[in-house]
């Protein structure tokens, strides 16, 4: 048990020093906001409620107002997400070319829906609008990696390999 409170107590040192070092970067205005949820984003994979608190008073801006932020944008999250992202297109071009079949097999294949993340930790799985490869329809990605011209076949593939890593 002590293990495990000396092994909390060193993340948090990290945590904080993170934090530290993110604050000595920015001014405490409010217009680098979305710039520094990118960057907890980015070293936390999502935006912790404590990590929130921090920022509200460093920017001096009410938790609700970081909030709305966190929440308009889909690039951020309010829940940590898997080792890899993937997102089908269900835009009109990849949705006619069959990738809601995709997403029936990923939802199958990791008994999760859009949004969720696996217990181990290792998926997150989310639907989009639209990519910009509509030429390439359908597709999906992992981790911001277009797979085009996809298949159930070829995201079995994929997940295979990711799984067997």
């Amino acid at each position: 048990m002590n293990e495990n409170l000396n092994q909390d107590n060193c993340k948090w040192k990290q945590e904080k020093k993170f934090l530290e070092n993110l604050f000595q970067i920015y001014l405490p205005q409010k217009d680098n906001l979305i710039q520094m949820l990118n960057e907890i984003q980015e070293h936390y994979g999502y935006i912790p409620m404590e990590v929130q608190k921090e920022l509200s008073n460093f920017l001096k801006i009410p938790m609700a107002e970081i909030y709305g932020v966190i929440t308009f944008y889909s690039r951020f999250s309010l829940e940590p997400q898997g080792k890899y992202k993937i997102s089908v297109c269900l835009g009109t071009a990849c949705f006619v070319k069959g990738s809601q079949k995709i997403m029936d097999r990923l939802t199958e294949r990791l008994k999760i829906e859009p949004g969720q993340t696996t217990k181990d930790g290792l998926f997150t799985i989310d639907q989009t609008r639209c990519v910009g490869a509509c030429g390439l329809a359908p597709v999906f990605t992992v981790n911001g990696e277009v797979y085009g011209k996809a298949t159930v076949q070829k995201l079995d593939e994929v997940l295979d390999e990711l799984m067997a890593n």
